[in-house]
């Protein structure tokens, strides 16, 4: 590990001295990579050169309690000792997860589709719900929510809502959303009190770049329709709606959220492109078996990975055990101690595997 840490650290210095030179400031293309990946190395640099001073420390401070008669002193010697073993072995710690593969796709922005699945209109009344605490979530985090498409049933609820999400890191904090999520409550339409368990999925896609997937247009047929619900007489009373279909893989993709019909064909391709990196990254999960492995339930849409029960106030997470009582805050948008949770569960599987590798 510190082998491979020193020769990070040499190319940390070999890229800061690129940057400071002419002929990488004129290249942009160049300067703006060279400046991505000193940004990836910075926070493993500044642990390891943390960790290199206490080692230190602890090596000065052995010498000195050799050469020192004082007791005072010697009692300063080692209390400084005793923190400096303390840090360089939560340092150490910090720096294995540190050095963990980094998913490719965790800067990326995200496409999420939210669709109601067992329960009916209390199905689709869930999906608005939890619409809502991620649309809160992503305002607590400052990203950007951009609606693409709506379904809705018309007592407030939705059958299906696809939207992006902007914002530094969002694929790394909402991955583990991916799949299928579970209510039990007591609707509002039930008279007799019963309680009532209903599903939607959930489905996390990294925004690709056109450059990732290449998309043939000969294989997407364009449909323009009148779009229909919210949005003021232009969106109703002009074909400004877009529906796509990618005919190989028969995905169909519908986008009304614009007024105008560019904007929508633009947005359908921007999901269109996610699906299909998604099939792919599918494709290699399957045929990639250690991989699946290391995964804490991300990305499979037919897994259960949590419910929700109003009665009791809780929300569990049946990948990781966990149970909390904040059913009210979660709903809110509270998401934090549920993914931290689920990024720590994942990082401690990735250590394990290395371990045993």
């Amino acid at each position: 590990m510190f082998d491979k840490l020193e020769d990070l650290l040499r190319r940390y210095e070999d890229i800061t001295r690129e940057l400071n030179e002419p002929s990488v400031i004129a290249d942009q293309n160049r300067f703006r990579a060279l400046m991505k990946e000193q940004s990836d190395l910075t926070p493993i640099i500044e642990c390891f050169l943390k960790y290199k001073k206490n080692k230190e420390t602890i090596d000065d401070s052995l010498l000195l309690l050799d050469e020192e008669n004082d007791e005072e002193m010697r009692q300063m010697l080692k209390d400084e000792l005793s923190e400096a073993k303390k840090q360089v072995q939560s340092l150490e710690e910090e720096l294995k997860i540190l050095l963990l593969p980094k998913d490719p796709n965790d800067d990326k922005n995200v496409i999420v589709e939210i669709r109601a699945g067992v329960g009916g209109d209390e199905a689709a009344l869930f999906a608005a719900d939890m619409y809502r605490v991620y649309v809160r979530y992503a305002e607590r985090q400052n990203w950007k929510v951009e609606t693409m498409s709506v379904e809705d049933i018309g007592i407030g609820g939705m059958k299906s809502v696809s939207f992006m999400v902007n914002g530094a890191g969002a694929y790394s904090r909402l991955k583990f959303e991916s799949g299928v999520h579970r209510v039990q409550r007591v609707p509002a339409t039930e008279s007799g009190g019963r309680i009532h368990t209903s599903t939607i999925t959930v489905a996390i896609m990294p925004e690709v770049e056109d450059v990732e997937v290449d998309i043939d247009m000969n294989d997407c047929k364009f449909d323009v329709f009148r779009a229909s619900g919210n949005g003021g007489q232009c969106v109703n009373t002009t074909d400004s709606a877009v529906r796509l279909t990618h005919i190989p893989t028969g995905i169909v993709i519908s986008c009304q959220d614009e007024k105008s019909q560019i904007k929508n064909k633009a947005k359908a391709l921007k999901v269109l492109r996610a699906k299909l990196y998604e099939l792919e990254c599918e494709k290699q999960h399957d045929s990639e078996a250690a991989l699946r492995k290391s995964q804490v339930g991300t990305g499979d849409r037919s897994e259960k990975i949590r419910t929700y029960n109003y009665h009791q106030g809780r929300v569990t997470d049946h990948r990781i055990n966990l149970t909390l009582y904040k059913i009210d805050q979660i709903l809110d948008g509270d998401l934090d101690e549920l993914i931290d949770a689920l990024s720590a569960a994942a990082q401690a599987k990735l250590l394990a595997e290395q371990a045993g590798a």
